[in-house]
């Protein structure tokens, strides 16, 4: 909103046309949606915990310390950061950019989906929700939807393509296909956070890192000159996604403050589906799929656990790890919950670290 402002009377107060550049506006958006958290964060749970009366339920079979010390703490912070996000967004963003809406609505819809399970939650006083299986009905619908806007948007020649770092030339054309890839990508992206947040700041600073990753990758490949330098897909207007992921990232920043332990709040399903989401969303418009599982490689390797573990219980009636996801397994082996946390922080860097080097070995 304040976008179109200071863009129609640049004409006339030449220190307005600042705010035509993405890197301003997505510093600004950073600004804002951190300032918006700690603004209004505390007053936003303090309704959370009244609204639920044993806050987020924990697993019974989780780690002894979970029940005595998470007991009673509320979830759906995911809200607090959705509402900073949208605030940012809608104040610095191009509201005519249709990846930038896309994204909005990718953010809600998963959003929703995790509201409701959350609310079952908060009301049954259990772990378990809304059914897995309409859990991930409701998750391909809304992926399905976000990847036809993506494509109805993209040009032509680009559509149907995934392309594969450290190869120049290495590009496969996936066809109708691409819809269930671009599924796997989506949905896979947004249970994988949702299964890594399990310790008090472990999933958001990942979030955080892959968010600013993809900032810079959505600038370079919006930009003709910078994706020609870097032999990368040009996609015209992907570089206004980056004022979302500025966004994003100041309500990562903001929600650290209160989610840091011990936790003031947990983000909930609320959070970690519709981020995931996002993010799934961000590198299939700029054609970084594989690179964002890279990139985000920390959300793979939890997802991947626990993969693993249902297989094996199901095929040997033995169990891999201790228990899953990873995160739990080591805390089963005797680390403290601030140790994982920070072994899996810079795990999550070297990933991050990893996929923007692939981005120049080509």
């Amino acid at each position: 909103m304040l976008y179109f402002f200071f863009k129609y009377f640049s004409s006339e107060i030449n220190v307005f046309n600042v705010f035509k550049y993405i890197t301003f506006r997505t510093g600004l958006s950073v600004a804002t949606s951190l300032a918006f958290i700690l603004l209004v964060g505390e007053s936003l749970i303090t309704k959370l915990k009244s609204f639920q009366k044993h806050g987020q339920p924990i697993r019974n079979d989780g780690p002894l310390s979970h029940i005595i010390k998470k007991s009673g703490t509320p979830t759906m912070g995911g809200l607090i950061i959705i509402l900073s996000i949208l605030f940012s967004t809608l104040l610095w963003a191009d509201l005519t950019n249709k990846y930038v809406l896309i994204l909005i609505f990718c953010l809600l819809s998963f959003g929703i989906i995790g509201f409701i399970d959350d609310y079952i939650k908060v009301v049954k006083n259990n772990s378990k929700g809304i059914s897995a299986k309409l859990k991930l009905f409701l998750q391909i619908l809304s992926g399905t939807i976000v990847i036809y806007f993506i494509i109805l948007n993209t040009e032509a020649e680009l559509n149907y393509k995934v392309y594969f770092p450290l190869f120049k030339n290495f590009v496969l054309n996936f066809g109708i296909f691409y819809f269930i890839f671009g599924l796997a990508v989506i949905v896979g992206s947004s249970n994988a956070v949702n299964l890594t947040d399990g310790l008090d700041g472990l999933a958001i600073v990942p979030v955080i890192l892959v968010a600013l990753t993809f900032a810079f990758i959505a600038y370079v490949s919006g930009n003709i000159i910078f994706s020609k330098y870097l032999q990368l897909a040009y996609i015209k207007n992907t570089g206004e996604i980056c004022i979302f992921l500025g966004a994003m990232i100041g309500a990562g920043l903001g929600f650290l403050w209160f989610n840091a332990p011990p936790a003031k709040v947990f983000m909930g399903d609320t959070g970690s589906l519709s981020l995931g989401a996002a993010l799934g969303a961000i590198g299939i418009i700029t054609k970084h799929e594989i690179v964002l599982a890279i990139v985000g490689g920390l959300f793979v390797l939890e997802a991947l656990s626990v993969i693993i573990q249902v297989a094996s219980f199901k095929l040997t009636g033995k169990r891999v790890f201790q228990m899953a996801p990873l995160h739990h397994h080591f805390e089963k082996k005797g680390w403290s919950e601030s140790t994982v946390v920070v072994r899996f922080w810079i795990i999550a860097i070297v990933f991050a670290l990893v996929g923007l080097a692939s981005l120049k070995l080509r």
